[in-house]
């Protein structure tokens, strides 16, 4: 008589008792983000939408005080062009008002993901953010963009007229005003991901070479001229930046791992 198999206990898989298991604590308290960055950038959509607005009446004079800064000779090569060009002007001066208001609706969003942050440290974080961003369009609009376009310009010669499209010029400045914006917040995510144990002031130190590395490739990929000067003017800054960086990691003592924290989620 043939009998049924009987498995033996040894062949199957042992069952790890330790395995992580996502706790229903954890996902509903990220579910609870979610739903606060939802509600989040609705609100900081408003608020561009209905800053726009009034930065149509502004999006003239901001377009000629560009031009008064690059000295450069614009042209439409349409007839909305320049329609358009102005209201993507509108748009951009939505944003770059409303950027106190969404950089605190970000971190207050992200706030209850990591004990480590409390109220006071998003506060902080929060202004060093704002007073880093419009720096870095300060330094790009005072700096860079009048220097590198006046480069640029040079090669014309005197058989040459750069004659300029509205809308590239403006998407041209746009660009490094916003990108210089947000590279130069480079100091402010090396300490904020210390502090929640992403990175540690160790790591980034001993591969500052490849920081170095890092920082030349996106200074020539955002500075407007190829030549050293203009690099050097980005690169620099950045480099500096990033030193900065890594003296408030080590000063902040971060942890390789997250730490725990009392803070509650921050209201917006």
């Amino acid at each position: 008589m043939t009998g049924t198999p009987v498995l033996e206990s040894d062949s199957l898989p042992p069952f790890n008792a330790g395995s992580p298991i996502p706790s229903a604590p954890a996902a509903d308290k990220v579910y609870r983000t979610l739903q606060s960055l939802r509600r989040s950038f609705i609100r900081i959509g408003a608020v561009v939408v209905a800053t726009a607005v009034g930065g149509y009446f502004l999006a003239d004079p901001i377009l000629k005080y560009l031009q008064m800064r690059t000295g450069v000779t614009l042209a439409a090569y349409g007839i909305p062009e320049t329609f358009f060009t102005l209201l993507n002007l509108a748009l951009a001066f939505g944003v770059f008002i409303s950027m106190p208001y969404i950089l605190y609706a970000v971190l207050a969003g992200v706030q209850p993901l990591y004990p480590a942050l409390t109220r006071r440290m998003v506060r902080g974080f929060w202004l060093a953010a704002v007073v880093l961003f419009y720096a870095g369009a300060a330094f790009c609009l005072n700096i860079s963009l009048p220097y590198g376009v006046a480069f640029l310009l040079e090669f014309q010669g005197p058989h040459i007229q750069a004659i300029i499209s509205v809308r590239k010029f403006a998407a041209f400045c746009l660009l490094f005003l916003f990108g210089f914006g947000i590279i130069f917040e480079l100091p402010l995510a090396m300490i904020l991901a210390g502090r929640v144990g992403i990175v540690t002031y160790a790591a980034l130190a001993r591969n500052r070479r490849y920081a170095i590395l890092a920082i030349t490739i996106v200074s020539a990929m955002l500075t407007p001229t190829p030549d050293a000067f203009n690099l050097a003017m980005m690169a620099v800054p950045l480099y500096l930046l990033f030193e900065i960086g890594l003296i408030g990691m080590r000063l902040g003592k971060t942890a390789k791992g997250p730490r725990g924290g009392t803070g509650g989620a921050a209201s917006i």
